[in-house]
């Protein structure tokens, strides 16, 4: 099959424009109940809407407004047991992508990269203390799950799928302050198309 070729408003975010679910999400994390880690599979629906152009004096940025919210399999119909938003912005002139996520649990990142227009692959980072991209969480989590490293990448697999990896880097008081990842990953597929080219799709 030939891809077509044809402008893209949003750059690298333009393929993920729409509404997703996915249903092989596999988060592995530390589960307190238990006082062990353990993976925990689970069913995830995702939006991303186009925002605006954003002007910060020169700087010109094109972006998505987004919500990811995951259920846990067989509890699809009690309350979620994660839930984000946040946006996904391109800047054309540099090249710069950035995630800027907020999580329910008080945590907010702003983690970066760099990614050309038809770029396949987004990855982002952050740690805590980078005056550009760091890492923020309310008190009781740094006492005991302290953040010292974000990276997520998003992977655009096809027109109707893509998939993502986000890795949290903790320092667990239960664990004798040991470091940990807690990994969530999906294969999303597409369930609904808005047009790029609306910022208010």
């Amino acid at each position: 099959m030939t891809e077509i070729l044809g402008p893209q408003k949003l750059g690298p975010l333009t393929p993920l424009v729409g509404e997703w679910e996915g249903d092989v999400g596999v988060d592995f994390s530390f589960h307190n109940k238990d006082g062990g880690t353990a993976q925990t599979s689970y069913f995830e629906r995702a939006w991303f809407k186009p925002i605006p152009i954003q002007e910060n004096g020169q700087q010109v940025i094109e972006g998505l407004k987004y919500e990811m919210t995951a259920w846990r399999h067989g509890e699809e119909a009690m309350d979620p047991f994660h839930d984000e938003v946040g946006y996904l912005l391109w800047e054309k002139k540099t090249g710069v992508v950035i995630r800027n996520v907020v999580f329910g649990r008080g945590i907010a990142i702003l983690a970066g990269g760099q990614a050309e227009p038809r770029d396949k692959t987004l990855q982002f980072t952050a740690t805590p203390g980078d005056v550009n991209y760091g890492i923020l969480q309310n008190e009781y989590l740094s006492e005991r799950a302290e953040l010292i490293a974000f990276d997520s990448t998003f992977t655009i697999e096809d027109d109707e799928t893509f998939s993502y990896t986000s890795t949290l880097v903790l320092k667990l008081a239960a664990m004798d302050g040991k470091q940990m990842n807690h990994t969530d990953q999906n294969t999303l597929r597409r369930v609904k198309r808005y047009h790029p080219g609306s910022a208010y799709a």
